[in-house]
């Protein structure tokens, strides 16, 4: 009998308010990047991607749960898991222990799997919340502990999307595209490079599997936008390049965002980036001494300064507290950094991650700060990147968090919100690039021309409610070059500006009164079968029952939405339409399942009477959705098809 597994977050609610520090909680941008900005911070939650993709690969039956309550927790224990794999991080191992004694309280049977980059603490540490560790890639590692054979890359690619809202209005979808892990670089505090020992692992090793995956992301949403999970993206410059063959073959517009070094980008022109579909960076600004080697190359002064001016969102992320920093050191570099007009900045204390360098440095020349020496709970607990730990040589641990806190708060009175920062550098992107001799390049001057279009609601917030006269006036000032680059705003745009004012106000009121903070239960089951949701095994047996010559048949099984993706892709005649309409109507039959018949990429020149298959899914016509394609002449299949199923719409 197979095995049951839960995995799972630890349990919220999350926050300073309830005994975390200060940056713990479900947001990377509004608790940490933009975390000066208030009402104007975007606001998107971070799920445990991992344990989504984790689940999407393995067998056996399998359950996860995203920031479950300690109650919706304890509800879930009780219905019986063989392995119940918590993910944490090291700022987070208090709750992690929280979360083990419901475990052995309420399920203890279960054997407990510790996971993630809180895991880099050592066994004598983690032993006694744990029967099991995972310290490596998880897939690979679960398939080993349940005896499911191994599997190769690029394993099963979970389509995972989360919403991105300014003022509570969802701004945007990001397909999360997971293609990679660790990282060569190997700075002294990264725990990422060294989690992995400096390694990179190529979860979608070529660029042909990264582009399959923005077209399936496409198939479900041609509106969404892209972040790649790769931690030196354009490191590997034949990957990145053969990603870019198949974006300009597949002609799509594409934004994407992605993580990369001035090392890495050196290797590129700016043309190049954006053929990738790529607008968008973190790049590490860190320190003008720090002489880390992922800062070799071109001048950063030189990069950011040509990406802004071709629309390219930049994120730079700075260090304070290095051994060579004072007050006066640091105020240089930020106003170095200020002068290039990043559209985000983060700051966060140079600090000691147990595995790195660093941190092997500090215990050893006994430089961490006495208190947590004492007590390393208090230095577990602390350690999210805005308390200074160690023994600096000139300052004092609240001179670094006050000159932390400082910048950011001079990034923010003095460059203003980010979301028009990022409006700013697509308005000159967009002026740039619209006349440019390269089509692709023109594409993306009309995306970016769409973009403004769509975020002329915000300004009246902006110029009524930002944070000091200077920026207000800023404000205005790019609102007027935006309207004469593409016309004055309609009545419904005016008129959702003075909505928007409302939702800032109110953005501002939950805020102050810490209303509707924490997420929702998130729970996806993969290979759990129940009344509407069961019967895998009839789907995933139609690629390998069916041979059809010059066809080729991929099933999907789409947990999270409780639903089938079936893509046909070549030639299909009346004859083997039959036989595979009759396949599919069977697996219909047996189970409640919703179909997703993605036809796009069909021969149709090729294709004659598909009169067989339209009779053996007629009646299933409601649990079906098709996708089909655009084409200059309307085929007669075509048009039969569409008079009788509905189309997919996301």
């Amino acid at each position: 009998m197979s095995k049951k597994i839960l995995l799972t977050s630890v349990c919220r609610p999350m926050g300073p308010k309830y005994g975390d520090a200060s940056s713990v909680g479900y947001e990377l941008l509004y608790r940490q990047v933009t975390r000066a900005q208030g009402i104007f911070s975007p606001r998107t939650v971070n799920i445990h991607f991992s344990l989504e993709y984790i689940a999407e690969n393995l067998d056996a039956p399998t359950v996860v749960l995203q920031y479950p309550s300690k109650r919706e927790l304890i509800r879930e224990l009780k219905k019986g898991y063989d392995y119940v794999g918590i993910s944490f991080l090291m700022a987070v191992m208090h709750k992690m222990k929280d979360t083990v004694a419901l475990i052995r309280r309420y399920a203890p049977q279960s054997k407990i799997v510790l996971g993630g980059y809180g895991t880099v603490l050592k066994d004598e540490v983690l032993k006694p919340y744990a029967d099991y560790i995972c310290r490596e890639e998880g897939v690979a590692f679960f398939r080993r502990l349940l005896g499911e054979p191994e599997i190769p890359m690029p394993y099963k690619h979970p389509l995972i999307v989360s919403w991105l809202k300014v003022f509570g209005w969802k701004v945007s979808g990001t397909g999360k595209i997971f293609a990679g892990l660790g990282c060569p670089n190997g700075c002294d505090f990264c725990c990422t490079s060294h989690f992995f020992s400096r390694k990179h692992i190529k979860l979608l090793p070529e660029g042909k599997d990264i582009y399959a995956v923005v077209e399936r992301y496409l198939d479900m949403d041609p509106n969404l936008v892209f972040l790649i999970l790769d931690e030196d993206f354009l490191l590997n410059k034949k990957r990145a390049m053969a990603f870019r063959d198949c974006v300009m073959k597949g002609g799509k517009k594409l934004s994407i965002f992605a993580f990369s070094s001035i090392k890495a980008i050196s290797q590129y022109t700016v043309e190049e980036i954006l053929e990738m579909g790529i607008d968008g960076f973190w790049i590490g600004y860190e320190g003008t001494r720090s002489n880390y080697a992922k800062q070799q190359g071109r001048p950063i002064q030189e990069i950011l300064t040509e990406f802004r001016e071709h629309g390219i969102t930049i994120l730079a992320s700075m260090i304070v507290g290095f051994d060579y920093q004072n007050q006066e050191v640091v105020a240089q570099e930020l106003e170095g950094l200020m002068k290039l007009k990043p559209a985000l900045a983060q700051f966060l204390i140079y600090g000691p991650v147990p595995s790195t360098p660093f941190y092997e440095r500090i215990i050893k020349e006994n430089l961490l700060q006495d208190v947590y020496t004492k007590d390393m709970d208090l230095f577990y607990r602390r350690a999210d990147g805005f308390r200074t730990m160690i023994k600096h040589p000139t300052l004092s641990p609240e001179e670094i968090e006050r000159i932390q806190s400082w910048c950011f708060d001079e990034d923010f009175q003095r460059l203003g919100p980010s979301i028009f920062r990022v409006l700013e550098g697509r308005l000159l992107g967009y002026q740039k690039l619209k006349n440019s001799p390269n089509p692709f390049l023109r594409q993306k001057a009309e995306y970016y021309a769409t973009e403004l279009r769509v975020a002329y609601p915000v300004f009246l917030a902006g110029r009524l409610l930002g944070p000091n006269a200077a920026v207000r006036r800023w404000i205005g000032d790019l609102q007027r070059r935006m309207h004469a680059e593409l016309g004055r705003p309609a009545f419904a745009e005016e008129f959702k500006s003075v909505l928007g004012v409302g939702a800032a106000l109110w953005t501002g009121l939950t805020l102050k009164l810490d209303l509707f903070q924490h997420p929702s239960l998130i729970r996806t089951t993969y290979r759990m079968p129940d009344k509407r949701w069961s019967a895998f095994h009839l789907w995933e047996e139609i690629p390998h029952k069916v041979s059809i010559p010059n066809l080729s048949i991929q099933v999907e099984l789409q947990h999270a939405r409780k639903q089938v993706w079936l893509r046909l892709e070549g030639a299909l005649s009346s004859a083997h339409a039959e036989g595979l309409g009759q396949r599919i109507h069977d697996s219909l039959a047996r189970s409640k399942s919703r179909l997703v018949l993605d036809l796009q990429k069909l021969h149709w020149d090729k294709v004659d009477d598909l009169r067989p298959l339209r009779e053996k899914l007629a009646a299933y016509r409601s649990r079906i959705r098709l996708i089909v394609p655009k084409l200059s002449a309307a085929h007669p299949e075509l048009i039969l098809l569409a008079s009788m199923f509905q189309h997919y719409r996301g």
